[in-house]
Formats: structure tokens, sequence, C-alpha cells
């Protein structure tokens, strides 16, 4: 039996958007096994090292689950923050957090980091940080009202997803750009590659 038939991956996510993007470059997880963590950040906790930290801690919760299942896997994990300067902003479920967030973006920079973690068949963890700028346009009331009318925001870092509409307000982006969408694929695949997992396995059924 070979790798490919042997070493599975899992993971750690129950997010569409970084499903999507897996299956964009040929790779298929065997299983879906989102982390339940607490995503607030620590006093003090800067953004970079909160999305870091959090990609570490559901690598590792998953890693365990998929341990006593005695599944043998690679597991994928991610997590992504927005910020403007030091300020951490959140995945809003209401929709006044949502418009603070709109507040705060609009007609300025900010930054997004997504930490990724592949834990291995040793269990040991290997990690990237990856950072992206993003700047906005200046939104008119009208525009944010009719986003928020919208609920695209509802539980994406910051209150926006760059490959929905809100792709429409950006006016730069300088790095990554699927950092942004939740998983930045050169890293990701790099990990996964790294670890033995058959990367481009899937390549020749993406060609047809």
């Amino acid at each position: 039996m070979g790798v490919t038939d042997q070493l599975k991956l899992v993971l750690a996510s129950g997010s569409p958007r970084r499903l999507a993007l897996l299956n964009q470059v040929g790779i298929e997880p065997d299983l879906l096994m989102p982390a339940d963590v607490d995503e607030s950040p620590e006093r003090g906790e800067l953004p970079r090292r909160l999305a870091q930290r959090l990609a570490v801690e559901k690598g590792r919760i998953v890693a365990a689950r998929a341990r006593e299942a005695g599944l043998e896997a690679v597991i994928l994990s991610a997590d992504t923050v927005v910020a403007v300067g030091r300020r951490i902003l959140p995945k809003p479920d209401l929709r006044e957090e949502a418009e603070e967030c709109l507040r705060l973006l609009s007609g300025r920079s900010h930054r997004v980091f997504t930490g990724v973690c592949v834990v291995g068949r040793k269990g040991r963890d290997h990690t990237r940080l990856v950072e992206t700028r993003v700047r906005f346009k200046r939104l008119s009331r009208a525009e944010m009202d009719d986003y928020l009318d919208c609920g695209e925001w509802r539980g994406k870092a910051g209150g926006y997803a760059i490959q929905g509409i809100a792709g429409s307000f950006v006016v730069k982006l300088v790095g990554s750009y699927t950092n942004v969408v939740g998983l930045p694929l050169i890293e990701a695949v790099g990990l996964l590659s790294g670890e033995g997992y058959p990367v481009r396995a899937g390549w020749a059924e993406l060609a047809q």
C-alpha cells in the first residue's frame, strides 16, 4: 500500500473557503474536523501571535482526536486575524459589531494575518505566519448599510470576505490573496509536502 493510500489528511476547520482553496489545487481532505477553541485574544496579545497560537492549538487538538480514533493522518489547521494597527477585529455575529469593523476599515489600510499549522504523523507541528496588507476605499453610508443588510459579514474575520461582495471595496492588496481568503496556499502546500503528503496527486484530475 502506497503513501497515498495510507496517509490521510484532516482539515481542522469547517470553513468552506479553506476547503475550496485546497480543492482549487487538487487537494481533497479525507476528513473535516473543526476544532472548538476559545478564539479570544489573551491580554496584550498581538494579532500575529494570536493567529499563530490559535492555528497551533487547533492543530494539536485535532491531532489528539485523530490519534484517539486510530487514524494515521496529517492535520492542517489555520486561523485568520484582521487587525487595524494593534487592534484585533472580531468575527462579528451582531450587526453592530460588523458596522464598527466597517467604520474602522473604511478608507484605511489594515493587515490580515493567517497562522498555518501542519501536525505530522509523529505529532510534531510546523507553522508559518503570513501577513497581507489590504486597503479599503472610503465607504459611503449607503454602501455600509447595504453591505450590512446582505449579511455576508457574519462570522468573517474583520466582518468581510474578500472573495465576495467586499472584494469591490479593496483598493490595494500587498501580499498573498489566498491568505486574505483564509488559507495561504504556498505555505499550506509547502508544509503538507514537507510531511510527505502527496500534494500533486490530484493534479491529473483537475486537468481533465
